[in-house]
């Protein structure tokens, strides 16, 4: 009964960390800062997501998959947004470069 409230707890707030970064994908007004709203909370709501899983799985095996995935998501989702932050500053350019004269 105690597994599956701190499950439902982490689950819950994986739901509040997605709401946060798809209200930051509406409502931030340039590429960069809508990337980092949404990147951030995707990393973390799909993390507390996943750790929520555990609580509900019976198998050590598929805890471990669970783990693997969480791993993953934590190298992989930073390292894409900072690649495709790193192509939007080289196409769009810096802001720094328009208020300096």
């Amino acid at each position: 009964m105690l597994a599956e409230i701190i499950g439902v707890a982490f689950l819950l707030a994986g739901f509040f960390f997605f709401a946060a970064g798809t209200l930051g994908l509406i409502r931030f007004p340039d590429v960069l800062t809508r990337m980092h709203a949404t990147t951030k909370c995707d990393t973390l709501g799909a993390g507390l997501i996943l750790v929520g899983l555990m609580f509900f799985s019976d198998s050590v095996y598929l805890m471990l998959k669970l783990a693997v995935i969480i791993v993953f998501l934590w190298i992989a989702n930073p390292t894409a947004a900072h690649y495709m932050a790193r192509a939007v500053y080289r196409t769009e350019g810096s802001d720094d470069s328009a208020g300096s004269d």
